[in-house]
């Protein structure tokens, strides 16, 4: 067999803008803004006071590639199961207030990193806020004011007839000017919308008002197929131009997806380490193979593979060679075999019935070359091989 060299180029990636330049602050150990990575957020859909279940959920999103995970609070008894999980999550939690602000001072003394409130639905809430700043700053815990159209100020409202760009920016600048009156800047905002359009103007228009760190997210996105979508569009309208500090794809889907689209939407822009990349054609008349199940199961097959590998599954001799070529790891098939490509050369032609398990074989010799084992010589995110 040829040796190919597989060493990685350290060469910094290549992003579509620079980061718009924020001011800095902390969700417990992750930094915020633009000294710091694009983070990842979801929230858990367990109910709050059942702390197992809870804990279990921001265990699962955590090993997913979650940053920062958000709980709901509405209750007492949500804020009395606080403490418990802001101390036990191995991730940075964020209580969810809205209604009671009494439920905001439970949350910065449970020991959550930070507080999110929503000032549309707070009750009297701008009169409160000298006393939330206090009460953060004391403990050290940052604010995310989140601006919601669903939950506007009655006030812009009425200004504005409905939840335009100007009126969620509006709100947002009107809130976060109360928080800095009273020398606090520890504060994220967002300005969500469902509708990816209004949502991407409104934090442009936010962008320009001042440097604050934005957290990014289209609200209530819809189920997993439309969500991704309009989540993928408007993220990636905004984070091509440098505007977005953290991000949470709302799906209505169990949240560990969320996380899966997120982290995929980072890597696709290099504003996140691509880990495993798979290129696989559409398919056409030329394909001499089943592409789609082809593709489908070296997918499978590879989940959980942590080292940054470009696999190309190619179905035709017109792009196959080319594209297997160009990828860390390769096949272009035809004619009831598949050539194996390496870094650009043919280590092998394989029978159509083994492309799947020699392509596993090859990924997981690559990953031992790069370096990625643990103190038993075991591949780190080992891929379990699912071959039907």
């Amino acid at each position: 067999m040829t040796s190919v060299n597989l060493g990685m180029p350290n060469a910094p990636l290549p992003v579509l803008a620079p980061r718009r330049k924020t001011r800095q602050i902390k969700v417990g150990s992750v930094g915020v803004g633009s000294d710091s990575p694009v983070s990842v957020q979801s929230m858990t859909t367990t109910p709050t006071t059942d702390i197992n279940a809870t804990l279990q959920q921001i265990a699962e999103l955590t090993a997913s590639g979650c940053d920062i995970v958000r709980v709901a609070c509405p209750s007492a008894d949500d804020a009395e199961a606080l403490p418990i999980i802001a101390k036990k999550s191995q991730i940075p939690v964020i209580a969810d207030i809205h209604f009671q602000p009494k439920y905001v001072y439970a949350a910065i003394d449970a020991g959550c990193a930070a507080v999110r409130v929503n000032p549309g639905n707070i009750r009297k809430f701008d009169d409160q806020v000298k006393e939330i700043a206090k009460a953060a700053k004391d403990a050290g815990v940052s604010i995310r004011i989140g601006v919601n159209a669903g939950s506007l100020d009655p006030r812009l409202m009425q200004k504005y007839g409905k939840a335009t760009p100007e009126a969620l920016v509006e709100s947002a600048v009107w809130e976060a000017s109360l928080f800095e009156e009273h020398d606090f800047h520890d504060f994220k905002i967002s300005v969500k919308h469902n509708d990816p359009v209004v949502m991407v103007r409104a934090y442009e228009l936010l962008a320009e008002r001042g440097d604050w760190p934005l957290h990014l997210g289209v609200t209530e996105a819809g189920p997993a197929f439309q969500g991704t979508i309009k989540s993928a569009t408007a993220f990636g309208a905004l984070l091509s131009k440098g505007i977005g500090d953290t991000i949470r794809v709302s799906l209505s889907a169990p949240p560990v997806e969320e996380i899966k689209v997120g982290n995929q939407i980072l890597q696709s822009l290099n504003l996140r380490p691509r880990k495993l990349d798979i290129v696989s054609c559409p398919s056409c008349g030329r394909a001499q193979v089943d592409v789609y199940t082809l593709a489908d199961e070296v997918t499978a097959g590879l989940e959980g593979m942590e080292v940054p590998l470009r696999v190309a599954v190619m179905g035709c001799v017109v792009n196959g060679p080319g594209e297997a070529r160009e990828a860390d790891l390769g096949v272009a098939s035809g004619n009831g075999k598949g050539q194996i490509f390496v870094k650009g050369e043919v280590i092998k032609t394989v029978p159509e019935d083994q492309i799947v398990e020699t392509l596993i074989e090859e990924a997981m010799r690559i990953a031992e070359e790069m370096g990625e084992t643990d103190g038993e010589n075991a591949v780190k995110g080992s891929p379990v091989v699912n071959v039907s």
